[in-house]
């Protein structure tokens, strides 16, 4: 914490000296630029500074600030700060339902689709086979005869 202390003048110590005619306030012929060169200015400071953490500093300072103002800022931390923490954890809720979501479904979607696509495929070469047959025997008897007959 911060002690202050208050440090008198020693030109406010002592009562001003009377002038000529004994009067308290100079006349010009006196009146010079007022210069304090016997003052010391000391060296050895008893607030201990150095000790002081910057916290310490700051958490000093806070009776500047009326309580009102003050009152009103924690409220508006905290708001922040809460709202900003279930913001966070709404939204990672979301992201692990969707991930997993996307698992359960997506993943045996994503494998029908593929065995689908693979049957598509094997008709396509299927049906190129035949069509290529018929082009080389267009009217061969026996081609006529296995579209006839079940295969076994």
């Amino acid at each position: 914490m911060v002690k202050l202390t208050e440090v008198e003048d020693e030109h406010f110590k002592e009562k001003p000296a009377p002038s000529k005619n004994d009067t308290l306030l100079a006349s010009d012929d006196e009146e010079d630029d007022f210069t304090d060169t016997e003052s010391e200015i000391s060296t050895d400071s008893a607030l201990e500074i150095e000790q002081e953490s910057l916290y310490e500093r700051i958490y000093a300072l806070k009776d500047i600030i009326p309580p009102a103002h003050r009152r009103r800022f924690v409220s508006t931390v905290n708001s922040v700060t809460s709202l900003t923490k279930s913001s966070l954890l709404f939204s990672g809720r979301a992201l692990w339902v969707i991930s997993t979501s996307a698992f359960l479904l997506g993943v045996p979607w994503a494998l029908a689709y593929a065995e689908e696509e693979q049957y598509v495929q094997m008709e396509r070469e299927q049906g190129m086979i035949r069509g290529a047959n018929e082009m080389l025997a267009p009217g061969a008897p026996g081609s006529e005869e296995q579209k006839s007959q079940p295969t076994l």
